[in-house]
């Protein structure tokens, strides 16, 4: 058993970033109406300092939400249209040549691109081509992107979150494992209540000019991911995680027979790690310097839902990867469950 506590300071910082949790989510109401669970799991994943996918149909203020939430943080932002024709100079960046007119003598500049940025918004990412995909992969996993045989770092925090239209299919480009892989989480926006959607009306629909406040800035950011990675976590916490990943692959000994039946991969190492992660986070915007199996069973859905590839047959009975997962999550105990 794990015995590690976090130090005072970090308990001020733990208690500071949960009061903040609370502002965050009250600036980030006044224009998005609903969508608490989305909003929680993006601030999660800001905080574990990963990068999200958030997949919905058009019209579910996506793309207001990220936009707000880099205003609320006080973060640099950029916005890329993926276009079927995008190129990934357009992502990166590129070199110019540029003449000194003086001496006429000739020399390369850079022109940063996008991606140059803390929080980078990639709309409709399926909608690109396989290279243009590749060259923002390693700016997600590398933090640094590499043009003209130059590798040049990135600003930090830095974060990538992308939309991605679930109903449209045609002339896209489906987003390869590998790189489905780098997201932290797969968030699904779902419509909203009825009384949400009212809500909505009312708002936008109104004359009222909306002004947010600043609740933390990029520095803050930065320390507060770096508590997180403190957070302690206990040997039964970490086995629950690895017992519930290893579960998902169809091969593993001691996986339950429906998943031999309707998963086709499971889901690697990567989940596990991105689980106590987000876990880690979850704990601490909540008040809690230290991690229990409860927050690795609410993270489960966003960080293994894009990590589980189903069989034909899990497709034709209408078996998704979320119900796999909700199914785990009912049949694998925790430590807790097992000591009642």
């Amino acid at each position: 058993m794990t015995t590690e506590k976090l130090k005072e300071d970090d308990v001020e910082l733990v208690e500071k970033l949960h009061v903040k949790y609370a502002a965050l989510k009250r600036e980030l109401s006044k224009v998005i109406v609903g969508q608490e669970d989305v909003i929680e799991q993006t601030l999660i994943a800001v905080f574990a300092r990963g990068h999200a996918l958030l997949v919905g149909v058009p019209g579910l203020a996506k793309t207001l939400l990220i936009k707000t939430l880099s205003d609320v943080l006080d973060l640099d932002f950029c916005r890329i249209q993926f276009t079927p024709d995008l190129m990934p100079a357009d992502v990166t960046g590129t070199e110019v040549l540029d003449e000194d007119k003086l001496t006429g003598a000739h020399s390369f500049r850079f022109v940063r691109g996008p991606v140059f940025t803390n929080l980078l918004l990639a709309d409709e990412i399926n909608r690109t081509p396989p290279k243009t995909q590749a060259a923002l992969l390693e700016a997600m996993q590398e933090h640094r992107v590499t043009v003209g045989g130059e590798s040049r770092p990135l600003p930090e925090p830095f974060f990538v979150l992308a939309t991605q239209n679930p109903i449209e299919q045609e002339g896209t480009y489906p987003l390869p494992e590998a790189q489905l892989d780098r997201f932290l989480f797969n968030i699904v926006v779902d419509y909203p209540s009825r009384a949400d959607e009212i809500g909505i009306y009312r708002s936008v629909t109104g004359e009222t000019t909306t002004r947010l406040e600043k609740v933390l800035d990029a520095a803050e950011v930065l320390k507060l991911q770096e508590v997180v990675r403190r957070v302690p976590v206990a040997d039964h916490v970490l086995e629950y995680a690895a017992d519930l990943v290893r579960a998902t692959r169809p091969k593993e000994p001691s996986a339950p027979e429906f998943v031999k039946e309707m998963v086709a991969w499971g889901a690697g190492p990567r989940a596990g790690l991105s689980l106590i992660l987000a876990a880690k986070a979850r704990a601490i915007l909540l008040g809690r310097p230290y991690v229990i199996t409860k927050d690795v069973k609410a993270m489960a859905l966003p960080v293994m839902r894009h990590r589980i590839s189903t069989t034909f047959n899990a497709e034709a009975a209408g078996v998704t990867a979320d119900s796999i997962v909700e199914r785990l999550l009912g049949e694998i105990k925790s430590h807790e469950e097992l000591d009642v």
